[in-house]
């Protein structure tokens, strides 16, 4: 060694303390607490004597200061305070809560139901119902409807919470992927002043329970992600990775769009599996480790979740109840409304009843009403409800001069393969019957009519006679392949004419046919629609008492789960009816245009998004998608950006929220179901985190003072915007001016001519309660009169059209519940001389048998309530006021009467365009829809809409 070069010798220890050499320092204080140290810093650290070690990290990655959970406090407040402002109002049902809070009834009621969405999200909010009293009588029927001994506000308070959660998880998520504390605040106020969010987050929907798993799912893979960094397989590491597991079962079991939250996770799962082999320091053993713990917590345990919520809903809902008609037989069995035992053997003279193997359409019926075309002859459905009118009589087929068998004497003929028989309705004495006629309904060449004809003591004709053709028996019972036997054998019938087959698919009749299931003769019949089994057979004459019974198979759980995936499935994907409020993908990320939830009292909820938050996000997602291009570009030709730590750092997080934007959002386009803006929310959720990392990496080289200093802008800016539409989200007073001024977009069709001139005109206006003590007296309901009307004893004015409780231009429907029946009401079947009138006027779906030669189908009688739009109430001490002011004498009229009958209940649902008229409808359907330019429709008029 030079003599000019002195020799540095490590420092003496403190007395006390062994010697320690220089490589086995740890890193200084300040450098110990990082995580994120480059080469760079690891070798300007080890110059300076200071080895490497085993470095502590924080749980997740999550580096949150102190003053940082203040802040988080903070913003929790203000998120609290925004999403909780007036929550109880309107004290009425908004939008889906008429789905929604009547499957928490429901619950309560323990009454089986159907809906396409999974029960989680249903489930808490029953809870909530249930802790706080409800009883389940509040039938949530109609927007607008006032709630009355409902806990109504605790049920909302479920979305809410999980709304308000939501916003403390986008700051921890965008702080464990390691963006600054101030990035990370501007995304928790972009979530908090979200006015779409806070709209859904306000009221009995799944959309907020949805987006707040998503969130949680987000943030927990985030941590795991971070704790596989530093070491696999410790608790830290299991723990992170078992929630995630958990949430993503969550996320699912609220909505099926949580499987495009399963979709990210497991793409990014994919990605790391797939580093982890390349990396040859990690052995083949290890990386099974890896895969099989994966595997274990990221599948298993999500479905063992969802299953789990599936068998709460089934322990639960253990009554029968509306969705009984959409599950199979078996399935109904578990319901309390299972069949007693039946004969299993069929013969000549049985009398039994036909199931449709298929579809869930029911009983092979007749009914004494004719077709309207056609034959003329007596009508054949399919009909979901036992009935005396689903029972036919086997007997043998028509042979010239050849007697009728008979079977009460003669040895039992037991029905078998090849058997040529006809059926014989026992109620009107007619006999299943087809010919060369064409369907009323599916009216094509190879399809025939098949009716009921004939009269008592009339043996019939050839076109009555029918072949069986066994398909297939059970393989517990072997005679059942050879021979009928009731509920195990499935069979054709092949008419002796003309060699069509039995069939019926899912069409409805028209009106004149009760909206039943229609059947026809098929000559190219889809085998899985012409297969029929016999569910029901009386005592044959010539069996024994002690004869063979059977009865449906009790199914276990996981039929049952299975039998109900499978409808939720094919029922989700059929609903393909077009709505007025409506909108395709493309249209989501300009919101191009909203969702009208609620009309009344001059006031409006109109579900919009904060445009600024909006835009913005959806100008991140495009500029992130030109910037990875063009670096792409670069690097094909030589350009060496990504060995630059910094960008390839911004290029790992952002393509990981772009990732989780593509796939929930991409998807839709692939849908042809009815879509709603609401269904973007999650991707929304991905493009705002995505924007604020943009954010981030735009504001890297500047000062953290002017850093904070554009945040605040763009803070102030969406609370400004958020302010501007803020009585759209909470149904506050608002003038038509400023409603006009706020139709940024002219396809954003607010219900601005139902808003008062001046805001001054609103303390005129009483919002009318729920008031069950005030005596009351009934007007009207005598028989063949006017419909009954219940008012106040004291007081009975007469109701004026300007002061109803929605308004004509703007109403607010519900979802429809493709599960629920038309009007709540059950069809059946009445056996009797003549149709009552009542039957007519209360049952729309309603089968008849009447005595012989009654064609005609009866005409249902509506009582509409007329209202007069100039009408004038007397008060009791002064002239009359004009009905078209906004008056508190109108507003009390509106809060005591209360029209009783359901006709008059339906007359009062004014339909036609919001209020601006046609024109404005169809120029907004044209610009959405221009394709559909020539097709008439409804354009204007608000419809139920469906939900994913």
């Amino acid at each position: 060694m030079s003599a000019s070069v002195r020799a540095r010798r490590p420092a003496t220890p403190p007395l006390g303390l062994p010697h320690l050499i220089p490589s086995a320092h740890k890193y200084p204080p300040t450098l110990s607490r990082k995580d994120d140290l480059d080469a760079d810093e690891r070798r300007d650290a080890a110059s300076k004597g200071y080895g490497p070690t085993r470095r502590t990290h924080a749980h997740g990655g999550l580096k949150v200061t102190s003053a940082e959970w203040k802040l988080l406090v903070i913003v929790l407040m203000v998120a609290t305070l925004v999403r909780l402002f007036r929550i109880s109002k309107p004290n009425s049902v908004v939008f889906d809560e008429v789905h929604f809070g009547k499957f928490a009834a429901r619950y309560i009621k323990t009454r089986y139901f159907v809906d396409v969405h999974p029960p989680l999200a249903k489930l808490l909010i029953t809870a909530a119902a249930f802790l706080f009293g409800f009883d389940g009588d509040f039938d949530f029927k109609d927007i607008g409807k006032l709630f009355v001994n409902t806990p109504y506000v605790a049920m909302r308070m479920v979305p809410a919470t999980l709304g308000i959660a939501t916003v403390p998880l986008a700051y921890l998520t965008l702080r464990a992927l390691d963006c600054r504390a101030t990035t990370a605040l501007l995304a928790s106020l972009f979530i908090t002043f979200e006015n779409g969010l806070i709209t859904q987050s306000r009221h009995i929907l799944l959309d907020s329970p949805l987006v707040f798993f998503t969130a949680l799912t987000i943030f927990l893979f985030v941590g795991f992600s971070n704790e596989d960094k530093q070491e696999p397989f410790t608790e830290r590491w299991w723990s992170w990775l078992i929630l995630t597991g958990l949430s993503l079962g969550a996320v699912v079991s609220c909505k099926w769009v949580g499987l495009f939250t399963i979709a990210t996770v497991g793409v990014c799962t994919v990605f790391q599996l797939w580093l982890l082999l390349g990396d040859l320091r990690v052995k083949p053993r290890t990386w099974a480790r890896h895969f099989f713990a994966r595997a274990l917590c990221l599948i298993v345990v999500p479905l063992l979740f969802y299953m789990t919520m599936f068998e709460l809903h089934f322990m639960i809902l253990g009554s029968s109840g509306e969705g009984d008609a959409f599950m199979s037989s078996e399935f109904r069995q578990t319901l309390g409304h299972g069949m007693q035992d039946t004969y299993a053997d069929i013969a000549i003279g049985s009398d039994v009843t036909i199931r449709h193997v298929n579809t869930q359409g029911g009983y092979l019926h007749s009914h004494a009403h004719n077709y309207p075309g056609g034959s003329g002859q007596q009508q054949i459905t399919l009909y979901p409800h036992r009935d005396e009118n689903n029972m036919w009589r086997i007997l043998n087929a028509t042979v010239d001069s050849y007697p009728q068998y008979d079977y009460e004497t003669q040895p039992i003929e037991y029905i078998k393969h090849g058997s040529r028989i006809k059926f014989r309705h026992i109620v009107t004495d007619k006999s299943l019957h087809s010919h060369d006629v064409r369907p009323p309904v599916s009216d094509v060449d190879f399809q025939q009519e098949v009716s009921a004809y004939g009269m008592a003591g009339f043996t019939g004709d050839l076109n009555d006679d029918w072949v069986i053709e066994i398909e297939k028996g059970d393989r517990s019972d072997r005679e059942s392949s050879k021979r009928i036997r009731t509920l195990r054998t499935h069979f054709k019938l092949r008419h002796l004419m003309t060699g069509c087959y039995l069939f019926s698919h899912k069409v409805k009749l028209p009106e004149w046919g009760f909206e039943q299931q229609e059947v026809t003769c098929n000559k190219n019949a889809v085998k899985a629609n012409s297969l029929w089994y016999i569910e029901t057979a009386a005592k044959h004459p010539q069996l024994s008492v002690n004869a063979d019974k059977v009865n449906y198979r009790i199914p276990g759980f996981l039929s049952k789960f299975w039998e109900l995936q499978r409808v939720m499935w094919t029922t989700n994907a059929g609903l393909t009816d077009r709505h007025v409020y409506d909108s395709r993908p493309l249209s989501w990320p300009r919101l191009q245009r909203g969702i009208n939830f609620w009309v009344k009292d001059h006031r409006q909820i109109y579900l919009i998004g904060n445009p600024f938050v909006w835009w913005l996000s959806t100008a991140s997602v495009v500029a992130y998608t030109l910037v990875r291009g063009f670096l792409v570009l670069r690097a094909k030709r030589g350009y060496k950006d990504f060995e630059n730590t910094k960008l390839v750092k911004y290029d790992s997080l952002c393509g990981f929220l772009f990732t989780g934007y593509i796939l929930h959002y991409f998807p839709f386009f692939l849908m042809g179901r009815q879509l709603f803006l609401h269904h973007y929310f999650p991707a929304l959720y991905f493009a705002i985190l995505l924007s604020c990392a943009v954010f981030d990496f735009a504001t890297s080289t500047l000062r953290p003072r002017l850093r904070l200093q554009i945040a605040a802008v763009l803070a102030i800016v969406a609370i400004w915007n958020f302010s501007k539409f803020s009585p759209l989200a909470y149904g506050n007073p608002w003038t038509k001016k400023q409603c006009v001024s706020a139709q940024w977009v002219k396809t954003w069709d607010f219900a601005c001519n139902e808003f008062l001139d001046a805001s001054w005109q609103y303390a005129g206006i009483q919002v009318p309660t729920p008031n069950k003590t005030t005596p009351v007296a009934t007007i009207g309901g005598e028989p063949g009169g006017r419909a009954p009307i219940v008012v106040d004893e004291d007081e009975q004015p007469v109701l004026s059209e300007a002061n109803t409780a929605i308004p004509s231009g703007a109403v607010a429907e519900p979802g429809r519940d493709v599960f629920a029946k038309e009007d709540g009401r059950e069809m059946k079947s009445v056996v009797g001389d003549a149709v009552p009138s009542s039957a007519v006027d209360g049952e729309r779906m309603v089968s008849v048998v009447a005595a012989e030669g009654v064609t005609g189908v009866p005409e249902k009688k509506e009582e509409e309530v007329k209202v007069e739009t100039h009408a004038h109430i007397q008060g009791e001490s002064g002239p009359s006021v004009s009905g078209e002011e906004p008056l508190a004498s109108a507003a009390k009229v509106e809060e005591e009467v209360e029209i009783k009958s359901e006709e008059t209940s339906a007359a009062r649902k004014l339909e036609g365009p919001l209020d601006h008229g046609e024109s404005l409808a169809d120029q907004v359907a044209h610009e959405l829809y221009p394709e559909a330019r020539d097709v008439p429709g409804d354009v204007g008029v608000q419809k139920p809409g469906e939900d994913l």
